[in-house]
């Protein structure tokens, strides 16, 4: 949504009252757009009240500003579309973080062009003062937009390239990263004030150009300390970064739209991002100085797993179980998404249900690669909304059922979090499948970790059986077991 409005931010709003209130209808609906979106029954309604606005936004601006040509505007905007829709149809749901992090990169640097065209050309966005130069005012607003706008787009894109697997998922690690990243910072809120106060384009120039690089510089540096597990928190804090990117150009050129929509996604990110941090028992101030999931020591995956005892099964023992069942609960976690296997676990649910098992999803915070993914991919494959289950919801339903189905999750179920005041996920809030009568777990191997490096006891749980397999295939086994 962000994104889209940078096309819409030309020059100021003017004294037009008629203006001033398109904007603010618009912004009325963009409020519409995020309550829609904020469950799943809503969201194609939510997502077509954020386009009505996004309209009334960008026609309103053409119809009231000449800061370019139309036709050349109007071949922008219809090249943009193609390519969106393009883009759009060919994605699978499964390569949705990845796209959703390569769209965060175009709001940072749109944000960083318009800075940059604003200050290059201040007479045709109406900022020039007094004396013909820009405003202090004006110019601490530039930076910044251009600053977050920079770290929004080299971070995305370092984002994208762990998500996407063009880059090794695991954490890369600085010697003195965090001395590095606070002295960066510092740098980039001095150059700023300097930037502001300086005068002419001699002094200007060479200090916008140092606030630009170092943003840059600074994105890339934040985002690969962290992890390929611990997307869900950075994907939805670049997401924040590039709402307080899109306000700020906002202020610069007097943009009411911009201004709304830019605090909406700017304070949604941010709250978003704090609940997940919560979820995972994790700072946000960590998550915003980088580091976020990393360990110095890299400590943690002892590979224990090959050394202490648990049981195998087959997709016939957990299908003869998952029939005799009452009540199941699936827990699913990104190795189903790496596996594409909601659809073969959506044929399962149907198969169970109609032998009178009842069903049920559980769906933790950080489950997957980015805020609600797992609700994603389940309601690709058709799940039922009344189906899925949020932790605080479902989690003391455990105790009275018959069989746990853990496909491809990890940490989110480790009773670790509860006992281990030592373990890196102490605190944060996990499934009580530990309660469960039966819990079946599907995994490709048992050498491998969650994102926090630790070894999980429920592997060797008396009730465990472990389900050694790719999740589609195991998943498509059991169907032919029960069918």
């Amino acid at each position: 949504m962000s994104f889209n409005l940078l096309a819409s931010g030309a020059a100021g709003t003017g004294v037009n009252p008629w203006v001033a209130l398109a904007y603010l209808v618009s912004g009325v609906f963009f409020i519409l757009a995020l309550r829609g979106l904020s469950h799943p029954s809503t969201s194609r309604r939510g997502n077509r009240f954020g386009m009505v606005g996004m309209l009334i936004a960008v026609v309103t601006t053409l119809v009231t500003h000449s800061i370019a040509n139309i036709a050349e505007i109007g071949v922008a905007i219809f090249l943009g579309g193609i390519l969106g829709f393009t883009i759009a149809r060919r994605i699978a749901m499964t390569q949705m973080p990845e796209l959703v992090a390569a769209f965060h990169s175009l709001v940072g640097l749109a944000a960083v062009l318009v800075g940059w065209a604003a200050y290059l050309n201040p007479g045709a966005f109406g900022l020039l003062a007094v004396g013909d130069t820009i405003s202090p005012v004006s110019k601490i607003e530039m930076g910044l937009g251009i600053a977050i706008g920079a770290i929004t787009f080299s971070g995305s894109v370092i984002a994208f390239a762990k998500l996407s697997g063009k880059m090794s998922g695991s954490p890369i690690l600085l010697p003195m990263r965090h001395v590095i990243n606070l002295g960066t910072l510092a740098a980039i809120i001095v150059l700023t004030a300097m930037f502001a106060m300086a005068q002419g384009p001699e002094e200007t120039f060479p200090l916008i150009i140092a606030v630009t690089v170092l943003a840059f510089a600074i994105g890339f540096l934040l985002i690969i300390p962290i992890g390929g597990a611990d997307m869900p928190v950075v994907v939805s804090m670049l997401n924040s970064y590039s709402g307080w990117a899109a306000a700020a150009m906002g202020f610069t050129l007097g943009n009411t739209a911009m201004i709304i929509t830019g605090a909406l996604v700017g304070s949604s990110g941010a709250i978003l991002s704090y609940i997940m941090c919560r979820a995972m028992n994790r700072s946000f101030i960590s998550v915003i100085a980088g580091g976020f999931g990393a360990d110095d020591s890299g400590g943690g995956a002892d590979g224990g797993g090959e050394q202490r005892p648990y049981k195998t099964g087959s997709a016939e023992d957990a299908a003869y179980m998952l029939e005799q069942a009452e009540k199941v609960i699936i827990i699913p976690g990104y190795g189903m998404a790496v596996a594409q296997a909601q659809h073969a676990l959506r044929e399962m649910t149907d198969l169970l249900e109609e032998k009178g098992v009842e069903v049920k999803f559980a769906i933790h915070p950080v489950a997957g690669r980015m805020p609600g993914h797992m609700n994603v991919l389940l309601a690709e494959a058709s799940v039922d909304y009344d189906k899925v289950f949020e932790l605080e919801d479902i989690n003391s339903e455990f105790a009275q059922t018959d069989v746990a189905f853990i496909i491809g999750a990890n940490d989110v179920v480790n009773p670790a979090a509860k006992t281990d005041k030592s373990s890196p996920i102490y605190g944060m809030p996990v499934f009580d499948v530990d309660k469960a009568r039966q819990v079946f777990f599907i995994k490709r191997s048992m050498g491998g970790v969650g994102y926090a490096g630790v070894d999980n006891d429920v592997f060797y749980m008396d009730q465990t059986v472990m389900l050694l397999s790719d999740a589609k295939k195991m998943v498509e086994e059991i169907v032919k077991a029960l069918d």
